[in-house]
């Protein structure tokens, strides 16, 4: 799967948007994937929940969906200056109080640099098409995604 990824990434830079998403349920081997492919790269993965929620627990519950997008841009650009930015726990800009669009916000990451990030939900196939999704319908923090724009590289368990 390793292998898989490097292609992918490598072909990805002529792109557009250079995303690829690693999608699977918990245990599929999505976070270590990513950080065997950080090593052979030589770039290490941004823990977003960590890195951006000490950011923000700084910030007044007001100014929080004010900043959180502005404060993720400036922890990616002192993270990775480079082309390649690896991206993990991601479950923090799903948020509702955040008010972000967590696959937007990649997308425009990827419009500067091939990402390669951790999909912290699922990948569901609706009418030929797939769609992604993070929590259960019924879950306040529910978000239902097209796929367009992102390369998707599904691991099973």
């Amino acid at each position: 799967m390793l292998e898989k990824l490097e292609r992918l990434v490598d072909e990805i830079g002529a792109l557009h948007s250079r995303s690829i998403l690693l999608v699977g349920p918990p245990g599929s081997g999505k976070t270590r994937l990513l950080r065997l492919f950080g090593e052979s790269r030589g770039v290490a993965p941004l823990n977003v929940g960590a890195v951006l929620g000490r950011r923000l627990v700084a910030l007044s519950s007001r100014q929080r969906p004010i900043q959180a997008a502005a404060a993720l841009r400036e922890l990616i650009a002192q993270h990775a200056p480079g082309d390649l930015l690896l991206l993990d726990n991601l479950e923090l800009l799903f948020d509702e109080t955040l008010k972000l669009n967590p696959l937007d916000l990649l997308r425009r990451q990827a419009q500067a640099r091939r990402v390669v990030a951790v999909w912290p939900g699922d990948l569901h196939p609706v009418g030929g098409h797939s769609r992604l999704t993070y929590a259960h319908i019924n879950h306040p923090e529910y978000e239902d995604f097209a796929v367009d724009g992102v390369v998707l590289l599904p691991l099973d368990t």
